[in-house]
């Protein structure tokens, strides 16, 4: 799978940004899929994650504030980011999950990145 993640930048404290991640392949490879954040000396985290169904899970500290979405159709799936957060700075990775054969998510692939800074 590959996946392309466009979006990101620079934004004041209370500010809103959209992410968002074209994954092309085989579509196995990306039946979940989600966003993952790392910031500045710490570990790689959980975002928020979406079935192709629509089922969606987020990380406690994003919960009404942002918002994961996926268009099937055109194999993307969105991160709108509200009330942006000085805290929300991080590098946000798009991944992708796919079913192997015992029936587990496994990853199947990362985007490249792309950094969102938010300023106080």
């Amino acid at each position: 799978v590959q996946l392309v993640e466009s979006g990101g930048g620079l934004v004041q404290a209370g500010g809103s940004l959209r992410l968002s991640c074209a994954a092309s392949g085989s579509a196995a490879s990306f039946n979940v899929m989600g966003w993952h954040g790392q910031a500045p000396g710490k570990q790689r985290e959980v975002v928020a994650t979406i079935t192709r169904g629509g089922s969606t899970n987020y990380a406690d500290s994003v919960k009404v504030r942002f918002t994961i979405s996926r268009d099937n159709a055109k194999n993307t799936v969105y991160l709108q980011m509200n009330s942006l957060k000085p805290e929300d700075t991080a590098v946000y990775y798009c991944v992708a999950f796919g079913v192997d054969y015992y029936g587990d998510y496994q990853i199947t692939g990362w985007g490249q990145g792309t950094q969102v800074t938010v300023s106080s």
